[in-house]
């Protein structure tokens, strides 16, 4: 049996972006510190990922829907690896420096690059529409009530 990256469990702190998640795309990202996208292992790598994520702080106890993206952006010629995850939440304010736990269920898609920043929209909007869907199986749900978010 082939041994599967999920659910891979891990945390981080919230590190200032390239600001264009929000910005550009209308997708807000918690962006993972180095040390964090350092201990993926070599089996999560460039693609597009769904789960659950919790903010460490004050009088936040929820556990929400997420969508993570792991990888170089060639859209935007990156060549650092990075892992940015959105929330399916609208939140106020930043949380950065604030430290957020997640757990990826699933591969939605590969990373890929695109010709139009509209189309890159396009997909976001997809990824997240994907899981939205996924999440909502007792299979995922599970992990809701796991130790790891406790």
């Amino acid at each position: 049996m082939a041994h599967s990256s999920f659910p891979y469990y891990t945390l981080g702190t919230i590190v200032h972006g390239l600001g264009r998640g929000g910005k550009e795309l209308g997708c807000p990202t918690a962006n993972f510190d180095e040390n964090a996208v350092a201990k993926l292992p070599s089996s999560i790598y460039q693609g597009v990922y769904y789960g659950w994520a919790k903010l460490l702080i004050p009088d936040d106890n929820q556990v929400y829907k997420m969508v993570t993206s792991v990888g170089t952006n060639p859209f935007y010629n990156g060549e650092k690896k990075t892992m940015e995850t959105h929330i399916l939440h609208k939140f106020t304010k930043d949380f950065y420096g604030e430290t957020v736990k997640i757990v990826l269920l699933g591969e939605i898609r590969k990373m890929t690059t695109f010709n139009s920043a509209s189309e890159l929209v396009d997909a976001i909007q997809n990824d997240i529409s994907i899981a939205n869907n996924k999440l909502d199986s007792e299979e995922c749900r599970q992990y809701l009530t796991g130790p790891f978010f406790q």
